[in-house]
């Protein structure tokens, strides 16, 4: 599995629209073939910066949504958004301590 985490930092006045751009498209993404979970966390001392976190089956179905047009339209609405350049990797867990 592949844990996809990207920080992104938005104009402080922007956030709330992020937020509706967020809920328009969760469901979508979050049922997109491969997508086995999906998070929007916010940071406690900066609430402008949001990550979001999604579990995906593999690599494949990973890039396959990173290559459609449900990520095009929603990357377009949300990037114009940024006041710095956002922070994306992808993780696997190798040791797994918890049930959580």
């Amino acid at each position: 599995m592949i844990n996809r985490i990207v920080i992104m930092t938005f104009q402080a006045d922007k956030v709330d629209e992020f937020l509706e751009v967020f809920d328009n498209s969760k469901t979508h993404i979050r049922s997109f073939p491969g997508c086995l979970g999906l998070k929007l966390l916010q940071t406690t001392e900066k609430p402008h910066q949001l990550s979001t976190y999604s579990l995906w089956e593999n690599e494949d179905a990973l890039n396959a949504y990173r290559h459609s047009e449900l990520f095009d339209k929603t990357w377009a609405k949300t990037k114009v958004l940024f006041s710095e350049k956002p922070i994306a990797f992808s993780t696997e867990v190798i040791r797994d301590l918890n049930d959580f």
